[in-house]
């Protein structure tokens, strides 16, 4: 700190006290500067041009069709006919995390979701490590939704013109091919909206989203005509540890809900409708997910889906006898993964772009089109990277590998929530959690329970990817963080207080 008797020069001349190793990861930035700095980024600035209705769509958009439409064939095997059980634990795991994202959102409405949020509350190797987090959570979940769009494709060329894509141009080594051409295919349509702006985007994504429930809402009619009670006797038939397992990898389905939190600084009034995105969409996609599932399963004897990624619409060719059906299916399943893959696509390159303005990955992250106001080389960089990851490894690996890192940025943020409301109680705040902090520590420990059921392998893959980010901070970010500038460590906002 600043001796606050010495004469103005020696401010101005002398160095401030280095500050210790321990002090420095501690750091954090003030929530004043976060919003100050909202939008800035090098060579231009975001365009804030979404109200309510864009930021439930994008909401919905990166949750509704991921867990329905791909990994539900992954689910249905280990909890069998309780996997609708799987969603609402699921769903309630999300629902907690989700009230502690609206409050956080509407206090710190800023592109970097958690990891801001995380900066503002424990320091910067805590961001850091959250940050890290939604890396794996955003890049991989693109890769790993796009597999599964590659497989409704093919359902969609054989029902129309009776072809497929040759298995080894449509399946990842390990699952019987070469490369998924499929898949980075979408991934690099999904870039080229994204580079038009978020405006435009959210456009393209608000119009796949309708097409995506429609598509649920004509599968449930139809499905429940194949409806068998008897497809539900033996409820659990791998008892709770399978309806946790599945819970864990379904989980997977709901990081949609906080990319609404990621578009903070091209919202219009985003601490108002920022809040209210995240509660709406988390409602209107675990209503739909119980749905479905339970139609599904009651349609489908549990043992014969077969880790099948294109489910839905083999239900519907099944029920009806008919392939037109499926078919269909099949088409609004395209265009609704698609609308996945876009709006995730959009959160994970709005981090990068928090991130980089912060210092603590490379510049060319943050750098922003002066006549789209989009992130158009990090966009590039980031589609490149999540399209071959998405070509190369497959679906399960990667909708595990997915969910830890969700829930552990998940059990971050319902910390951060009880450390603001401690060190400042008296921040404005559009929404609060109820009976804080009672429930922001129920979410925290279903987290950490869910974290838990995943497998060994997974866990050895998320502590491999720690170790890298690590190496990659105290190499890069430690050094070149913009809190660690002499100028930004003389001032005393960075090691904040708690308000009086």
């Amino acid at each position: 700190m600043l001796d606050q008797g010495a004469p103005p020069q020696d401010r101005t001349t002398n160095a401030p006290p280095p500050l210790g190793v321990g002090a420095r990861l501690m750091r954090r930035k003030p929530v004043e500067r976060l919003v100050a700095e909202g939008g800035q980024g090098e060579g231009g600035a975001l365009r804030r041009s979404l109200g309510l209705w864009q930021l439930t769509m994008i909401s919905i958009g990166a949750t509704l069709g991921t867990g329905i439409f791909v990994v539900l064939g992954e689910a249905v095997p280990k909890a069998g006919p309780a996997v609708t059980l799987s969603f609402v634990i699921a769903g309630l795991t999300a629902l907690f995390s989700a009230l502690s994202y609206a409050e956080l959102a509407g206090s710190i409405p800023v592109a970097g979701s958690s990891y801001s949020y995380a900066y503002a509350t424990m320091g910067e190797l805590i961001a850091w490590i959250c940050g890290w987090c939604l890396v794996l959570e955003y890049g991989v979940s693109v890769a790993a939704v796009a597999v599964g769009w590659g497989e409704y494709l093919n359902e969609l060329l054989d029902g129309t013109i009776g072809v497929t894509i040759p298995a080894a141009l449509s399946a990842p080594p390990g699952d019987g091919g070469i490369f998924n051409l499929p898949a980075l295919i979408v991934v690099l349509l999904a870039m080229a909206f994204l580079l038009g702006g978020a405006r435009e985007s959210a456009r393209a994504n608000t119009i796949m989203v309708c097409v995506k429930i429609a598509a649920l809402v004509l599968f449930c009619a139809i499905g429940i005509q194949g409806f068998r009670s008897g497809n539900y006797a033996h409820f659990m038939p791998l008892g709770m540890a399978g309806v946790s397992a599945a819970g864990a990898t379904l989980f997977f389905s709901y990081i949609g809900f906080d990319a609404a939190s990621t578009a903070g600084e091209e919202a219009k009034n985003a601490q108002r409708d920022l809040p209210r995105a995240i509660m709406l969409s988390l409602v209107i996609v675990t209503a739909l997910y119980v749905l479905v599932a339970a139609v599904a399963v009651g349609a489908k004897p549990w043992r014969r889906f077969n880790d099948s990624e294109a489910a839905l619409a083999q239900i519907m060719r099944d029920v009806t006898g008919q392939s037109f059906w499926g078919t269909l299916l099949a088409a609004c399943a395209v265009i609704a993964i698609a609308s996945v893959v876009l709006t995730v696509l959009y959160g994970q390159t709005r981090i990068l772009f928090a991130m980089s303005r912060d210092g603590l990955v490379p510049k060319v992250f943050g750098k922003v089109h002066p006549k789209t106001g989009a992130p158009r080389a990090g966009t590039v960089i980031v589609s490149l990277f999540c399209g071959v990851l998405a070509a190369a490894i497959p679906l399960g690996q990667l909708a595990d590998a997915t969910s830890i890192g969700t829930l552990f940025a998940f059990a971050l943020v319902n910390i951060a929530v009880v450390v603001l409301r401690r060190t400042r109680p008296n921040m404005p705040r559009t929404f609060r959690v109820p009976l804080s902090p009672v429930l922001p520590a129920v979410g925290f420990a279903f987290c950490v329970w869910m974290m838990g059921s995943l497998s060994a392998v997974t866990w050895v893959v998320f502590g491999v990817w720690m170790a890298v980010g690590l190496v990659f901070y105290f190499g890069y970010g430690y050094r070149r963080s913009r809190l660690a500038t002499r100028a930004e460590l003389a001032t005393p906002d960075v090691l904040a207080t708690p308000e009086k």
